[in-house]
């Protein structure tokens, strides 16, 4: 039975904090929703209203192009393990990127994990929990290492070359913010074909 809550209680923030695994939603007025799973140690409960993660790079940039035009922004953690529950929790956010201030201030929460191109940070306004009865049991293995070591190899300029290529405009074509980011860099903003507008 789902049970709303006024904040992320101690409790829930145990449950967060035991999870391996957490998914992402988020969505323009139009085009695609974006829904994306997000591993490692990569996010952290900051106060009862408050949680922030690294955002890695990876092949698109669909979080931060979303957030850019309203901030809505839904996170989900289950249970795969021991007692059933799912954990939702609503609310706006936003995307620091490297250097800013935001970033500046909660970078030292995380580990040193190559590849870090924003952090998200979500102010919550709602949380639900719900039974999960029907979320299977799943043991963990452990991480997987492949996106560290491919960022560590290419390096910060390689990096920066592909957020120039990769990551300054959604599916849908919407900015992500990334070329703000390469302007400070003195980097070429201008991307690749978008995915979007291949044939």
């Amino acid at each position: 039975m789902a049970q709303a809550f006024d904040s992320i209680t101690p409790a829930l923030q145990e449950f967060i904090a035991h999870q391996h695994i957490f998914f992402v939603a988020t969505a323009a007025a139009q085009g695609p929703i974006n829904l994306s799973p997000k591993g490692m140690d990569t996010l952290r409960v900051t106060d009862p209203h408050g949680v922030v993660w690294l955002n890695l790079t990876g092949s698109g940039n669909e979080t931060a192009a979303h957030l850019g035009l309203d901030g809505r922004m839904t996170l989900m953690f289950c249970a795969f393990t021991g007692k059933p529950q799912i954990l939702r929790l609503y609310g706006q956010a936003v995307a620091h990127a490297p250097g800013s201030q935001g970033w500046q201030q909660h970078m030292g929460l995380f580990p040193a994990i190559p590849g870090g191109r924003q952090i998200i940070q979500m102010q919550v306004t709602q949380v639900v929990s719900s039974c999960g009865f029907a979320v299977p049991f799943m043991d963990f293995r452990g991480e997987r290492d492949l996106l560290a070591r491919w960022a560590e190899t290419k390096g910060e300029d390689g990096l920066h070359r592909y957020w120039a290529e990769k990551n300054q405009t959604s599916l849908g074509g919407l900015p992500t913010g990334m070329a703000d980011t390469l302007e400070k860099l003195g980097l070429p903003t201008t991307p690749k074909q978008n995915l979007s507008e291949k044939s």
